[in-house]
């Protein structure tokens, strides 16, 4: 089976937060209780107990990602997301995030099912394969290589991309409520024609 977090296995120093970091934590309550799924080396974990005071878990089924976590002083649990959440209780926590993982997920809906089981908010992260520049090489006849998707198509854990017109599709064809949609580039917010000019989605939604 392929390996889920695959698209964090790259550690980064646990100080170092990523664009997207800021508009998460804007979105998380002070105190809250949080369930970040494929959490890497715990950094963002880090980023919401020092900006929220934010408890909660990590899932990560990288060994290297288990130990930077263990280092990190972040509660861990290893495990392979495709198994689902049955560990976990219905709404045991008040927000679940899969961050820049999404894309390396076999069973989407299974994981979007699951995430708002056990959290009453889900958080979801991905590259847009809509961005212009992905546009460009497709045309140009290769494989969109890029900041946000860095793997060749030979080495690439991404098995399902999506664009942000086809995650809209995706929720709203489940009747899924978005509470929140922010579209980066270069780590700004994109207002104009997103699904064109917009690297990276964040979104928050709810049952």
């Amino acid at each position: 089976m392929m390996d889920a977090s695959r698209e964090k296995s790259s550690l980064t120093p646990f100080s170092v937060a990523r664009a997207d970091y800021a508009t998460i934590g804007n979105w998380v309550g002070d105190g809250a209780h949080v369930l970040d799924l494929g959490c890497g080396d715990g950094a963002l974990l880090g980023f919401l107990a020092a900006q929220r005071r934010a408890s909660g878990y990590g899932i990560e089924i990288d060994d290297a990602g288990v130990l930077a976590c263990v280092r990190n002083g972040i509660n861990v649990i290893q495990s392979d997301l495709e198994r689902g959440l049955a560990g976990f209780d219905d709404a045991a926590f008040d927000v679940v995030i899969l961050s820049q993982t999404l894309q390396a997920m076999r069973r989407i809906e299974a994981i979007v099912g699951e995430m708002l089981r056990v959290g009453r908010e889900a958080i979801v992260t991905f590259p847009n394969f809509g961005h212009w520049s992905h546009r460009l090489q497709i045309l140009r006849g290769r494989m969109p290589v890029s900041s946000s998707l860095p793997y060749q198509w030979y080495d690439t854990p991404n098995i399902h991309l999506c664009t942000v017109a086809d995650f809209d599709a995706f929720l709203a064809a489940r009747s899924l409520r978005v509470l929140d949609r922010v579209i980066l580039a270069k780590g700004r917010p994109v207002t104009f024609a997103p699904n064109l000019a917009g690297e990276l989605a964040i979104y928050r939604f709810r049952k």
